[in-house]
């Protein structure tokens, strides 16, 4: 894929057309510049409405929506890229005018190269510059030829655009080479180490010593004998084989376990040692490959431990949600999918040990100064641990996912959310947490709203539940399996419950801000996956502070991260 760019459009002319050749580029005139192509339709900024111009579209946006686009990028003093950027950010997000009259030029995103490029493909405004278009506009000019001038300007311009063309098609088509040659980029392979990773004994190790993790599915499938008896059960992922042991013992009549991996081979080895090859049939495979065994087409009851840090990372669920559209049973008898739920939480944070330890260190190192070390600390999320005392807010649910119909696509969002602190005293805001609640429903269906996630604590017997022990059966549990009941098992990754192999993910503010008691603190939170590497996560958070009811509402923030 290439990109092709319109030539620079200004609010006294519009032209359609600059050369591709270089040699051109420098030849070209005040006559080449001005040509009689028509304009080409330009959408509004911030809503759907389309106009034959830009300076139509340019008037719509200032009329309707009070927002001077040339006004914008002066007050901000936007060089080329900088305006492409704003642009971009605009349309990529769907900012409301409001939202852009509070940034300054000096976000985040203005150093971003994700922003360059375009949101809408051959999108006039990138090319558009207010009457005053000039970068580097001089006293020295005054009383010039007015040509000489103008295509003095065009020069400058044109320049600044190779530069974007060089570096938007170098991103979308692979490589300058492959930009420039026009032969097809190698395909990127996103899978090989994620899979590799998986074959080795440590990873698996840290997951099944999780006990909140590996208890909860054990006691959602063994103590629901009667959803698994006689089910066929699809382990997506399977690892060393755990869960497909599980729905075995719990009754399943065939368990057909799934994974790309090596561990795959272990995993059948730990099948056989365990007396059950006869029920559990494991494939080598991914599972968007795969085929069913014996003739099965259709499965009842979809297993799978497929959550990552930040809930999303590592994409395992697209994989999940391809199993669930190829093989779950629909119609009448749906299929379950287990877990059936999950929500992803964000909440205000006193994160001062995990800064303190990842950014204030390095202030002072046998007294030199190397905090320049501590920059890229905020680029990235920090997958650590936090307890209960450093929330400082209820959580916000930013995604709520159901599993039996959340699609690929909704995996990529922007949430609005709004935070009230609950501190006792004022304090520092240092950073927001994430974390992820997860709940396994025996109807399959979406959870009540006024369902509460089970918070397990360092003292509660998480394992003898589930575990048979002496030799004696499991206590049995009286159940209600109709559909119009709920019956739920559910753990939390939060600050409130025991820390399991995911801990939390911590998204350190570069300037903390002053909160107390009521100080409300909105904003949006957008995630979607990496364009450099699908299985990790580009995470953005815009928020605003107020600080109490008689305060202003501060200005905007973006703050950009990295989930890898």
């Amino acid at each position: 894929m290439s990109i092709r760019l319109p030539p620079v459009h200004n609010s006294a002319a519009e032209d359609d057309g600059l050369s591709e050749s270089s040699s051109s580029d420098q030849d070209e005139t005040w006559d080449d510049w001005v040509d009689d192509s028509p304009p080409k339709p330009c959408r509004s900024l911030f809503d759907d409405s389309v106009f034959p111009s830009v300076d139509q579209t340019i008037a719509y946006d200032k009329t309707t929506h009070g927002f001077d686009l040339g006004g914008a990028f002066t007050k901000m003093v936007l060089d080329i890229h900088g305006r492409i950027r704003l642009i971009n950010f605009i349309r990529k997000h769907k900012v409301s005018p409001k939202e852009v009259f509070t940034l300054t030029g000096k976000e985040s995103f203005f150093s971003s190269d994700d922003y360059l490029i375009p949101v809408l493909e051959d999108d006039p405004l990138l090319q558009w510059q207010p009457d005053d278009w000039s970068d580097s506009e001089g006293e020295d000019e005054i009383g010039s030829d007015p040509i000489q001038v103008l295509e003095k300007k065009l020069a400058a311009t044109q320049k600044q655009l190779e530069h974007y063309r060089i570096f938007a098609g170098s991103v979308l088509a692979g490589s300058p080479e492959a930009s420039s040659s026009g032969s097809k980029p190698a395909q990127r392979d996103d899978d090989t180490h994620y899979f590799d990773s998986y074959a080795e004994n440590d990873i698996h190790a840290v997951m099944i010593q999780d006990q909140v993790r590996t208890s909860t599915y054990a006691s959602f499938i063994l103590g629901h004998p009667a959803l698994f008896k006689d089910a066929i059960v699809l382990d997506v992922g399977c690892g060393t084989g755990i869960l497909s042991l599980f729905a075995a013992r719990a009754g399943a009549k065939k368990v057909i376990a799934v994974d790309a991996s090596d561990i795959a081979k272990k995993a059948e080895k730990i099948i056989k040692a365990n007396g059950y090859s006869d029920v559990i049939q494991v494939i080598q495979g991914k599972v968007e490959d795969i085929t069913l065994p014996d003739g099965i087409t259709h499965v009842d009851i979809i297993v799978s431990e497929w959550m990552g840090y930040a809930l999303l990372y590592e994409s395992m669920l697209d994989s999940v949600l391809v199993a669930r559209d190829r093989f779950l049973k629909s119609g009448e008898e749906t299929g379950i999918m287990a877990p059936s739920q999950c929500q992803m939480m964000l909440a205000l944070c006193d994160a001062s040990e995990v800064r303190k330890d990842r950014v204030d260190f390095w202030g002072d190192i046998y007294g030199f100064d190397l905090s320049t070390m501590a920059e890229e600390v905020f680029d990235n999320a920090i997958i650590d641990v936090v307890g209960p005392e450093s929330l400082l807010s209820e959580p916000y649910i930013v995604k709520d996912l159901s599993l039996s119909s959340i699609s690929a696509r909704q995996l990529s969002f922007a949430s609005s959310f709004t935070l009230t602190s609950t501190a006792e005293k004022r304090t520092k805001l240092n950073s927001f947490v994430l974390y992820f609640d997860t709940f396994f429903n025996a109807s399959g269906a979406p959870i009540s709203p006024s369902t509460k996630v089970k918070v397990t604590k360092e003292q509660d017997p998480v394992v003898a539940e589930v575990w048979p022990v002496g030799g004696k059966p499991a206590p049995k549990r009286r159940q209600s399996l109709g559909k119009d009941k709920e019956n739920v098992v559910s753990f939390s990754t939060g600050p409130q419950s025991i820390p399991t192999h995911w801990k939390q993910t911590i998204f350190l503010l570069r300037e903390p801000v002053r909160i107390e008691e009521g100080s409300v603190v909105s904003g949006t939170f957008y995630c979607k996956k990496s364009e450099n590497n699908s299985r990790s996560l580009d995470v953005e958070i815009h928020y605003c502070v107020q600080r109490d009811a008689e305060s202003p509402i501060g200005e905007t923030v973006v703050a950009m991260y990295k989930v890898e």
